[in-house]
Parts: C-alpha cells; structure tokens; sequence
C-alpha cells in the first residue's frame, strides 16, 4: 500500500509533516510494508483518506528505517501496526480503556471505525483538548497484555 499512500523513512520527513499539517488531524500509521496486519490497516486507511482529506491527512511510516528509530523509543512503539495521531504539531491522544493513550495498537475493524476516531480526535481538537475518550465501543478496541520484564 506504500505506493497508494505517502511512506516516510526520514525523521526530517516526519519532523516536516508534524510541523505542516495545520488545521487537520495527522495520522502516523508507523509499521512494516510486508506485515499482514499492516496491510490490512493499510488497506482501511487507504480507502479512507479520501473520506476524511478535508480534516486529516494520512500517511505511513517505516520503522525499519534506521532515522525512525528515535520515534520508535519516544512513543514507545512495540508493537506495529500502531497509529498515532497529532493537530497542529500537538500529539493527540485516545482514552481507549487501555493503559496507554498515546496512540493506537493494532487494526480497525473497518473503515468507519477508523473515521469515527478521526472525526472524534478533530472534534475534540477543535475544542482545544489534547485527549479525547474513544467513540468506539469496547468489542471493537483491540486488547493488548502489557508485559514488563525483569519486574
């Protein structure tokens, strides 16, 4: 889907984007182009970008790239396919019911579900707030275990 989609290997590409996208949602779908779950998240936000172009942009980071790896760490990414989300350079966080706000991890069952977050996140961006409570309902988050080791 990379080539459906604007892919980012550089941190000076993203640094840009982040910096740029004004007056819209920015969604960072950070992963594999060979992972099947990321494909199929790629396939979701592909067939919604045109749904949602008049407030949000999307688009699609390699974390096999080398430059990358500092977002990696800062938004702690373990898992891919994770989406996270910024408006005016603010990062955009989700309460989900999960521990972890930051961004999302996993899929979306389907194309709504992604627009329904993204209209949520530019609604509730529009009002100045910097987290915003999940419009989905719990049946449709993906329930991850968080696992510390050497604790």
């Amino acid at each position: 889907m990379e080539y459906l989609l604007p892919t980012i290997r550089k941190k000076s590409e993203v640094d840009s984007l982040i910096r740029d996208t004004l007056d819209k949602v920015l969604v960072l779908r950070f992963g594999l182009s060979t992972d099947v779950v990321c494909l199929h998240l790629d396939d979701i936000l592909y067939k919604s970008a045109r749904d949602v172009s008049r407030f949000a942009t999307v688009a699609l980071v390699d974390v096999e790239s080398e430059e990358i790896q500092v977002y990696l760490k800062y938004f702690d990414i373990t898992f891919v396919p994770s989406t996270v989300f910024f408006f005016n350079a603010h990062h955009m966080k989700m309460d989900s019911g999960s521990a972890d706000h930051t961004k999302w991890v996993g899929t979306y069952q389907s194309k709504q579900d992604f627009i329904d977050i993204v209209e949520a996140i530019y609604r509730g961006a529009m009002k100045g707030k910097l987290i915003v409570n999940s419009p989905l309902p719990a049946e449709k988050i993906p329930k991850f275990q968080l696992l510390y080791k050497d604790v």
